[in-house]
């Protein structure tokens, strides 16, 4: 198989670096949900399956969060591919948003909206009263994305260079 037809489905990736970042934000987010579970009140006591779903439901919020937040940071690249060769302000862009729109959320669900209760052991932010667990969560996880989706973008990319399979 020559290069040119190897390259072709990754080009075809490489035109939706959407799908990379929705597909590793839901993986990393999906585990982070029922890792910090002990932190709501009553998630203990769901049932089995009420709890995956209740921990499905908040990672499609994560990854709709993740998606907003790398379409503004494309606005501010001009270019959906910023993904495959990071510049600071795209990601900076990314990071902040993602981090933004996840406390605003934190703070209407804990607040005017009542969705969920944060349980006495998760540690708050001083004068917001967030959660610090869901702020560690978009600290953490949406670099972990992007090097996750940038991986797999740039190592099909080099593989199909190198002639590799």
């Amino acid at each position: 198989m020559n290069s040119i037809s190897n390259e072709k489905p990754l080009a075809t990736l490489r035109g939706w670096p959407e799908l990379p970042i929705g597909l590793f934000a839901f993986l990393l987010h999906f585990v982070w949900e029922f890792i910090q579970a002990p932190f709501w009140v009553g998630m203990a006591e769901l049932q089995h399956w009420e709890g995956v779903r209740t921990c499905t439901v908040a990672t499609l919020g994560d990854v709709l969060i993740a998606l907003v937040a790398f379409w503004i940071g494309a606005l501010a690249a001009r270019s959906r591919a910023w993904l495959l060769i990071p510049k600071p302000a795209p990601t900076a862009i990314y990071m902040i948003v993602g981090l933004a729109l996840t406390m605003i959320y934190e703070f209407l669900a804990t607040g005017p909206l009542a969705r969920w209760e944060y349980a006495d052991i998760m540690p708050r932010l001083p004068g917001l009263g967030t959660g610090l667990v869901p702020v560690l969560q978009w600290l953490t996880l949406p670099v972990a994305t992007l090097w996750l989706a940038r991986r797999y973008l740039w190592g099909g990319l080099v593989l199909s260079r190198n002639g590799a399979r």
